[in-house]
């Protein structure tokens, strides 16, 4: 069975490690992880790992955040991978630091690269795993907030966290997303 797990976030060295990129970091995680490189490809820098006979294609659009459904539409459709079966990884205010909350669909909340896969697909009926960034931002700073790098103590924490969501990502794939949702929404 194959599975497009998507990270969402921003090309560039000036996005590099910032909160708006955990989807990057994430999928640069379990890269990491089982050992392979991403190559950049249409739309996209991709690469694809075998996880107890799943195959999922990991994919980091270079569309930026705003036209990110440019790069899943594309990517579901070549690889003729269905809605049910597409993961997006994103960052997310409402939620504590490290923190990990799994949905089978719903609204953007406000997330630029939300609104576009919505717009994109046609509706909010796909997965996401959202992973907490906290707001620990005065008013009208959440650009700058969003943007900005983790602090240290966070970025000491982020491996353990990040392997958290690798795990929620792992369970997706072969347990599936009720499951997956008791197991890691806590």
């Amino acid at each position: 069975m194959k599975y497009l797990i998507v990270g969402l976030g921003n090309i560039g060295n000036e996005y590099e490690l910032t909160r708006h990129n955990i989807g990057f970091l994430i999928l640069d995680r379990l890269a990491d992880i089982n050992k392979v490189d991403f190559t950049t490809q249409r739309l996209a820098d991709k690469t694809e790992i075998k996880y107890k006979g799943h195959q999922l294609h990991l994919v980091k659009p270079t569309t930026y955040m705003n036209l990110s459904g440019k790069a899943v539409a594309y990517w579901m459709q070549d690889l003729k991978i269905p809605k049910e079966n597409v993961l997006i990884i994103v960052d997310d205010l409402a939620l504590p630091f490290g923190s990990i909350r799994m949905k089978p669909k719903g609204g953007a909340a406000g997330h630029n690269g939300l609104k576009n896969i919505e717009l994109i697909l046609g509706g909010q009926e796909y997965a996401r795993l959202r992973f907490g960034i906290g707001n620990n931002f005065s008013k009208g700073q959440q650009v700058d907030f969003v943007l900005s790098r983790f602090e240290k103590i966070e970025f000491e924490d982020l491996p353990s966290k990040m392997d958290k969501a690798v795990e929620a990502i792992h369970s997706f794939s072969t347990l599936g997303i009720e499951k997956t949702m008791s197991l890691f929404n806590n």
